[in-house]
């Protein structure tokens, strides 16, 4: 696996390999969605010389949560917590990016203390939401119906990423990854779908990806180029999304991030749809898709093994790749694709939510040094 291992840049940082931990909602802050221990563990199991991380989904406010325990960035409690987590991870020699996130209608009133959750447009996705019961349990429960942001209501939600960034940034981030994918509140304004607005940020694709683009320059001007990256699935339909002209609508966004300096663009291939694996069709559209348009750096994501990573990097449609159940199972992935080891099998009962089991318990191969 020469490719896979070989070294890279991501914005100004160097790489001594192109394995990249995907983001992965596990669940596991303490009171308050502050990471503790645990998280700090798992983090630092995962780290390896000249690699790079990027958190779970981390919400902007205490709104955008769409399951329960996922960690915020807007609080002080949360940005200490986070430094922890940085400063362990940068004492193993990796960098590690936030994903910032806004659920918009994938939130739930479980997880926002009653508030009904904002959306570009009244639509309901027929996803579920992760909540606690009266009985402390961990539940499941039906999306509601959103209520449509006003138009003066969007800049407050782009002021709060705004915080989060400088937050971000006091806690000792390498830099920011905004989260365009899986359903959320970017991709609910991108995609014809999920967005009805006549208004400024609806109708024309120009117009649907404003809210994305204000967002953007906003971040960028709290950490300047090459600290800021953005993940899209541009033939997701986790959420309950969809459009009518996904290459249009990717097309136009990737030809327009070329005049932005991002670390990387982070794009799901569509054989991960959210959490399951489907087929794919020609319809869809691809790393390679993307690649013929945008001429930054590309982490692809999406059910790879060693071996299609390293196609994928010979091919030329990505520049790393980013690894998630496999990394859930195998803290030391990065060393058992290098040397060829045996890769352990993940739980996936024990994904979301929990303590330790299936979380910071899984073993090091032999021969490699546990954090």
């Amino acid at each position: 696996m020469n490719r896979l291992f070989s070294p890279t840049h991501v914005g100004s940082f160097k790489l001594d390999h192109r394995v990249v931990l995907a983001p992965l909602t596990r669940m596991r802050t303490e009171k308050g969605n502050v990471p503790g221990d645990l998280m700090v563990d798992y983090y630092t199991q995962r780290a390896s010389k000249g690699g790079l991380l990027v958190t779970d989904a981390t919400a902007v406010s205490p709104l955008a949560i769409a399951y329960v325990d996922a960690p915020g960035i807007y609080t002080e409690a949360q940005l200490q917590g986070w430094k922890r987590v940085t400063d362990a991870v940068h004492a193993k020699g990796a960098r590690i990016f936030v994903q910032m996130w806004h659920a918009g209608r994938q939130a739930h009133p479980g997880n926002t203390g009653g508030v009904v959750p904002v959306a570009p447009s009244a639509l309901r996705s027929l996803e579920h939401a992760a909540i606690r019961d009266e009985d402390g349990n961990i539940t499941e429960a039906e999306l509601v119906v959103p209520r449509t942001l006003e138009l003066e209501e969007i800049s407050g939600i782009i002021e709060q990423f705004r915080r989060g960034a400088m937050l971000a940034k006091e806690a000792g981030f390498d830099g920011v990854e905004l989260h365009g994918a899986n359903g959320y509140l970017f991709e609910q304004f991108l995609l014809d779908g999920t967005n009805q607005r006549t208004d400024m940020y609806g109708g024309a694709i120009e117009n649907r990806a404003r809210f994305l683009f204000e967002t953007l320059d906003t971040v960028v001007s709290v950490w300047g180029p090459g600290r800021v990256a953005l993940r899209l699935s541009p033939s997701g339909t986790y959420g309950t999304m969809s459009d009518s002209d996904p290459h249009a609508t990717f097309g136009y966004v990737a030809e327009r991030l070329n005049s932005y300096d991002l670390a990387y663009l982070h794009v799901i291939e569509p054989r991960i749809r959210g959490i399951v694996e489907q087929d794919t069709s020609e319809s869809d559209v691809t790393s390679k898709d993307i690649r013929r348009i945008y001429k930054g750096t590309i982490i692809a994501a999406g059910g790879f093994t060693g071996e299609s990573a390293e196609q994928i990097l010979i091919d030329g449609h990505a520049d790393l790749v980013a690894f998630g159940r496999m990394f859930i199972s195998n803290p030391d992935l990065p060393e058992r694709l290098r040397t060829g080891k045996p890769l352990t099998r993940y739980d996936r009962s024990t994904f979301y939510g929990g303590d330790a089991r299936g979380y910071t318990d899984y073993a090091f191969h032999s021969g490699t040094a546990a954090a």
